[in-house]
């Protein structure tokens, strides 16, 4: 009922930038956090930052100053600014957001939906 669809992703020297973007589509009443998470070979996904429906953000240690989530809620969309980027920013890229669906029966529900992901990789 709800598909998130990723990108901006690609190959880039270390110090570089991409910019990733995820836009929500589907039965959407409402967006609630949504956020960027990653995981690289051999390791576990972890949280990269998020963004509440008000603005808030949050960032992991290692990409704070060097990263910016932002969010389009006109848009349904959050982005994901990434400078001086580092070889340990590889990883697969994924969107989450916490939705709030309404159903064909015009019932409201919340929910986490996640993109299919999108490859980064910095080269030294």
């Amino acid at each position: 009922q709800v598909q998130l669809v990723e990108s901006g992703g690609g190959l880039v020297q270390a110090g570089g930038s991409l910019r990733l973007s995820c836009v929500a589509s589907g039965s959407i009443f409402s967006i609630n956090t949504m956020g960027w998470y990653r995981q690289a070979p051999g390791k576990q996904r972890e949280l990269v930052a998020s963004i509440t429906g008000g603005g808030k953000t949050n960032y992991t240690d290692s990409v704070k100053g060097r990263f910016t989530i932002s969010r389009d809620n006109t848009k349904n969309s959050v982005y994901l600014q990434m400078n001086n980027l580092k070889p340990e920013d590889t990883a697969v890229y994924y969107c989450n957001a916490n939705v709030m669906v309404i159903s064909e029966e015009a019932r409201l529900y919340d929910d986490d939906y996640w993109g299919q992901g999108t490859q980064v990789t910095v080269s030294s």
